[in-house]
């Protein structure tokens, strides 16, 4: 199995997310839900601070992809849905260096009026690539 990802002659190349990732051979697919600042008891973390809620859901995303058999690198796209006005990229930027350096997946964020409760600020879904 082998993952790529693009950037096509003709588009921008961001440090953040490749335009294409493209998966061949043997896989499976694993599909994340999205993922909120929520703990491992049901409990909000972070209310009202984006930093932390970002954190909680990059943790969160860790844990579920351990729990496929996947690995961070096995990611090929994720969508992100933020609330409030933040400075997002500065927010998201520090949280992926530290929980998931060198990783640019096809990537969208966009910012949406609310989540599913008024304390989430952040949710994130992600498509993994696994080698079968």
């Amino acid at each position: 199995m082998s993952i790529e990802f693009r950037d096509p002659p003709g588009m921008s190349r961001s440090p953040a997310y490749a335009h294409l990732g493209i998966a061949s051979g043997s896989y499976r697919l694993v599909f994340i839900s999205g993922q909120v600042a929520q703990d491992a008891d049901g409990k909000v973390v972070g209310a009202n601070d984006p930093r932390a809620q970002a954190e909680q859901v990059y943790r969160n995303l860790h844990t579920a992809l351990e729990a496929a058999g996947a690995k961070p690198e096995h990611i090929v796209k994720w969508t992100g849905y933020l609330v409030g006005d933040h400075d997002w990229r500065a927010i998201l930027r520090d949280a992926r260096a530290k929980h998931f350096p060198n990783l640019r997946p096809a990537s969208t964020h966009v910012r949406v009026a609310a989540l599913i409760a008024p304390e989430y600020l952040f949710e994130l879904e992600a498509y993994a690539v696994v080698p079968a």
